[in-house]
């Protein structure tokens, strides 16, 4: 049967490569294993390592940005006003449709990525290693990547094909969103068991997937399902593990030197000490646009995220994410009055590269403060203790604390805390603010249709029977 997901899984044998400081990035760099490569034996892990270089390419950049960002009350599309970035200005008004084409690159990046992983998984357990923890860890950095990707599409997609190996039938066939957050929390528990400690890999692994990365991903899995208890106690072994903690300066986040830092669970990595691919145009897109500028102006905060930093006094947290028109940022660079967009994501900001299409630009997938507000929202459904963690989150940034807060008062501090980290439209949905956030910020959510995404029109195409969301 011909269809875009069959596509996309073969695609899950084929090679990537990116530059990086850790060392088991720098692979071969041929996209694909061709004919006179049919004799020569792969060692497992550049398999792995290809699932990660698959979370450098163009969609996990510009397509990202607008179908996790633009598209919520956090940012506006940006750029030129004659600019509409392909489909931007579309998502920034949500008038996308099933046509869209940066849901549609999604859709097919995260798939291809799910093809490499499972291609990993086969070929590692049936290579003979001999080294049964060597072994485990390369199995277990494939189904945390795995479930992370489904992780992304059950958010966006609700039901989803979960792509069983020997059984081409589940590529085309959508599993009910229970069973594929069923078989995401089943992934991360056998990562959990399989991968070593943060502080166990050697400085040229740093970057890989770990325990504590599985155990905060499935706390922020429990979460979405509304498994309270769960979410708690996972959240928990993360803040007992002694392996993370906050860092003191909120704005060393999103500098070199707290990339892959105390706080990092995980992030796809980009840095190398002469940059080859790096995320493409992650940053680049981002940059200031205009005279004196280095970038294309896209993803910009919105009036409505300035006005709540503002709001709770969060002069930090607004100043650390937020690039203002007319400002000298932290090494010195003045963003002069003739850029075109009064404001910028400062967390795209990179110092060294600046505008370069191969930038060198970490991107922070989960962190530790991401963890102690999944434990102070938890909490508040299950009579916890959810002051102290997020109170914590709060004296990190000079506000005063909350005595006894709400799951309100846990939502607003992940909106401040987490803005531009791809989360807020996922958020406002999975909470029911879907409606009021975006009325309150000039656009109109049509409750039963905007809580997912269309699946694409491609797909659909080629599989009619995949079927369509409601009300797409």
């Amino acid at each position: 049967m011909k269809n875009n997901i069959i596509k996309y899984f073969i695609a899950g044998s084929l090679l990537a490569s990116f530059s990086c400081t850790s060392d088991f990035l720098d692979v071969d760099s041929r996209q694909d294993v061709d004919v006179a490569d049919a004799t020569t034996t792969y060692d497992p892990v550049m398999l792995v390592n290809g699932i990660y270089g698959e979370m450098t390419e163009w969609d996990y950049a510009f397509s990202w940005l607008g179908v996790t960002e633009i598209i919520s009350d956090n940012a506006d599309k940006g750029s030129s006003p004659t600019d509409g970035g392909s489909d931007k200005l579309i998502l920034d008004n949500l008038e996308h449709t099933a046509a869209t084409g940066s849901i549609d690159a999604m859709w097919t990046r995260f798939y291809k990525t799910i093809g490499r992983a499972n291609q990993s998984i086969r070929y590692t357990e049936n290579y003979g290693l001999t080294d049964q923890s060597y072994k485990n860890r390369l199995v277990g950095e494939a189904k945390f990547l795995r479930a992370l990707h489904y992780f992304w599409l059950v958010r966006m997609f609700g039901d989803v094909p979960i792509q069983e190996i020997d059984n081409s039938e589940s590529w085309v066939t959508r599993k009910p969103k229970a069973d594929v957050y069923a078989y995401i929390e089943q992934d991360l528990l056998d990562a959990i068991s399989l991968l070593p400690n943060k502080n166990q890999y050697p400085s040229a692994d740093l970057g890989r997937a770990t325990k504590g990365a599985a155990q905060g991903l499935l706390a922020k899995v429990y979460l979405y399902e509304e498994k309270w208890q769960k979410a708690y106690d996972m959240a928990g072994n993360v803040m007992s593990s002694g392996q993370y903690g906050l860092e003191s300066d909120y704005a060393k986040i999103w500098r070199v030197a707290g990339e892959n830092g105390v706080e990092s669970l995980f992030e796809v990595q980009a840095r190398g000490q002469s940059v080859a691919h790096g995320v493409q145009q992650y940053s680049q897109t981002q940059g200031a646009r205009g005279t004196g500028g280095w970038g294309w102006g896209f993803n910009v905060p919105s009036q409505n995220l300035l006005n709540a930093f503002n709001a709770a006094g969060d002069n930090i947290r607004r100043d650390a994410t937020i690039i203002f028109r007319g400002e000298t940022l932290y090494d010195g660079r003045l963003v002069p009055n003739t850029v075109e967009n009064p404001m910028y994501n400062e967390k795209a900001y990179s110092s060294a590269n600046l505008g370069d299409a191969d930038g060198d630009k970490n991107i922070r997938i989960l962190r530790y403060g991401e963890i102690l507000l999944i434990r102070a929202e938890a909490a508040t459904h299950i009579g916890a203790d959810a002051a102290t963690p997020l109170n914590l989150v709060r004296t990190r940034v000079n506000l005063a604390p909350i005595s006894s807060p709400t799951k309100e008062d846990v939502w607003k501090e992940r909106r401040l805390e987490l803005a531009f980290e791809h989360d807020r439209w996922f958020d406002i949905v999975r909470t029911g603010q879907g409606k009021a956030a975006m009325s309150a910020n000039g656009k109109v959510f049509v409750v039963g249709k905007h809580e997912l995404f269309p699946i694409p029109n491609n797909q659909i195409i080629q599989t009619p029977t995949i079927g369509q969301n409601p009300n797409w």
